[in-house]
C-alpha cells in the first residue's frame, strides 16, 4: 500500500522512528516532510500529503504534528479528505470503518512510538464498511462539504489579517 507521509517539526522525531516499522508492514512511503526538526507550518506538510491522497498517489494519508490536531483541522479544509486525530485503537480503525477517513492525524507529544504502530496498523488494516447507513452518512458528509464550497465561493471577497 503507498501511503502519503508527512509530519511538521513537532513529529520529525516520530516519523523518523517509525519508518522500520512502515518497512515491515511492506508499506511504500512517499514522504511530503518535514525532514528536520526546524519550524515549519503544518497546513504545508498537510495540504502535500492530501493532495497525494486526492489525486490517487497514495491510498492513505498519516500525518504527525504535536497533537494532531492542527494536522486534522488544515487536512479537512481540503475537498475530498476527510481525517481524524487518532489517540486510541478503536478511533484509528472505526473512523475507517464508519467514516471512510482517509488520513490519519496522531500526536507526538500525546502518544509514543509503540502506540503510534499500534494506530497505524489498525488504521492500514481497516476497511470501510458498505452497510447503507454508513455509506448514507458519507454521502451526506461530501454533501456538506460541496454545499460549504458554493456558499463560500459565492460571498463577496473577504478581507484577511
Amino acid at each position: 500500500m503507498k501511503i502519503a507521509l508527512g509530519s511538521d517539526h513537532c513529529g520529525f522525531e516520530m516519523k523518523k522512528t517509525l519508518m522500520p516499522f512502515f518497512q515491515t508492514l511492506k508499506c511504500e512511503i512517499l514522504d511530503y516532510g518535514c525532514d528536520s526538526t526546524e519550524p515549519v507550518d503544518f497546513p504545508d506538510i498537510s495540504q502535500k500529503v492530501c493532495d497525494a491522497v486526492r489525486n490517487g498517489h497514495s491510498k492513505r494519508g498519516i500525518l504527525i504534528c504535536g497533537t494532531g490536531v492542527g494536522a486534522a483541522i488544515a487536512a479537512n479544509k481540503i475537498p475530498g479528505i476527510r481525517a481524524a486525530v487518532c489517540h486510541d485503537f478503536h478511533s484509528a480503525h472505526q473512523a475507517v470503518e464508519h467514516d471512510d477517513v482517509n488520513v490519519m492525524c496522531v500526536g507526538a507529544q500525546i502518544v509514543g512510538p509503540w502506540l503510534a504502530e499500534d494506530l497505524i496498523r489498525a488504521f492500514l488494516n481497516a476497511k470501510f464498511s458498505t452497510e447503507d447507513h454508513f455509506v448514507r452518512r458519507v454521502k451526506k458528509l461530501q454533501q456538506l462539504e460541496i454545499a460549504a464550497a458554493k456558499e463560500y465561493l459565492s460571498q463577496e471577497p473577504r478581507k484577511f489579517l
